[in-house]
Formats: structure tokens, C-alpha cells, sequence
């Protein structure tokens, strides 16, 4: 996946036919279905071009990626929102739902009463957290234009966080292939570990 965005950005003019639309499919795709590394999209992106185009063109991608990620997380929770009102409710509400544990689920819930929208934002930037706060946000019925307001800062924030991570990497090797590995080591390891840990801790707690 990575490897294809690589390919179709190698110049400037390919990114604007072809490199921008399928960052911003992918990235939107992967807000819907949390099969995409998206971070690692956005910071594979960012070095390949970093080392290639203009920097100007490095606000087209982080443009490109908080419009994506908000266009998925708006379609999601559209759909969530189907199931809460459905008496049966629906495949997406089901699908959300199994993505959150109970522990997380409860936590997004108390930090939603806590902090409101302010929480979603913090949520695209902590692994694993932007499932439960949508979740909690449907299930408090949160219309969906307060939950837009609330997601545009963090789509942004989520965004230039995955970008600067590829600039800091692609800054610091001479070909772009290493920058971007070092980009994707770095955002798999930021979104891993705190899943690693958590089992850990429940092993050892068992």
C-alpha cells in the first residue's frame, strides 16, 4: 500500500493527477475501515514530498489528508448514527462498537462529560482512541453537526502530527525510501505500543 503511494508520487505533476486523489481515497477509506495505516500514509507522503516537489506542496498534503480524514469520520458517524435510530440497528453500529472495548468505551464516555468536543481532538491523537469517543458520542446522541465542530481541529491536529513526523524523517536521510521507512517505523511504533502495553499489563495482572 505504501509502496503504491511511493510510486504514483514520484513528481510533482504525477501528484497532482494521480498522487493527491488517491491519498485522499485512501486516507478517507481508512477512516471508515481501520484497515489503511493512514498515519503512515500521511508521513509517507510528506517525505516523498519533502525530497521531490516544492515545499508548498507539503500544504496541499496536509490539506489533502485533514479533508480526507474528516470526510471519513463524518460518513462513519453518519452511519453510526443509522444504527442508534434503528430499532434493529445496523452493520456500522455493530462494526464500531466491536472496535471499542468496554474499558475504553467507559473512559471516553466520562472524559466526554468532562471535556465535550474538546475530547475529540485528543482522540485522533491517541492510538486506538478515535473509535470509543465516536462511539461514546453516539451513543450520548450528539447531533452530528456539534460532532463536525468538534472534529475539524482534530482531523487537523491528527494531520500535521503524521506529517511532521514525515518531515522530521525525510529531514533526516538523503533518499526518500528512508525517510519513509523511518517515517512508518516511527508511526507504527507510536500507534503499537500502547496496545502492547495494555496486554502486557493485563497478563501481568492475571
Amino acid at each position: 500500500m505504501i509502496e503504491e503511494v511511493l510510486r504514483q508520487l514520484p513528481t510533482e505533476s504525477t501528484q497532482q493527477v494521480v498522487g493527491y486523489p488517491t491519498l485522499f481515497l485512501l486516507v478517507a477509506v481508512g477512516s471508515l475501515v481501520p484497515v489503511v495505516p493512514t498515519g503512515a500514509l500521511v508521513s509517507t507522503a510528506a517525505v516523498v514530498t519533502l525530497h521531490q516537489t516544492s515545499p508548498f506542496a507539503l500544504l496541499v498534503v496536509f490539506a489533502v489528508a485533514s479533508g480526507a480524514a474528516f470526510l471519513g469520520d463524518i460518513c462513519l458517524y453518519w452511519l453510526g448514527q443509522r444504527g442508534v435510530r434503528s430499532r434493529n440497528g445496523s452493520k456500522w453500529l455493530e462494526a464500531i462498537t466491536r472496535r471499542a472495548a468496554p474499558e475504553r468505551l467507559a473512559q471516553a464516555q466520562r472524559k466526554l462529560d468532562e471535556h465535550d468536543t474538546m475530547v475529540l481532538v485528543l482522540s485522533r491523537l491517541v492510538p486506538a482512541g478515535r473509535i470509543p469517543v465516536m462511539l461514546a458520542c453516539l451513543l450520548g446522541r450528539m447531533p452530528l453537526k456539534q460532532f463536525a465542530r468538534g472534529d475539524v481541529p482534530a482531523c487537523l491536529a491528527w494531520a500535521a502530527t503524521y506529517q511532521l513526523i514525515g518531515i522530521l524523517g525525510g529531514s533526516l536521510f538523503a533518499e526518500p525510501w528512508e525517510g519513509a521507512l523511518a517515517a512508518v517505523v516511527l508511526t507504527v511504533l507510536i500507534s503499537g505500543t500502547p496496545a502492547l502495553w495494555r496486554r502486557l499489563r493485563a497478563r501481568m495482572a492475571g
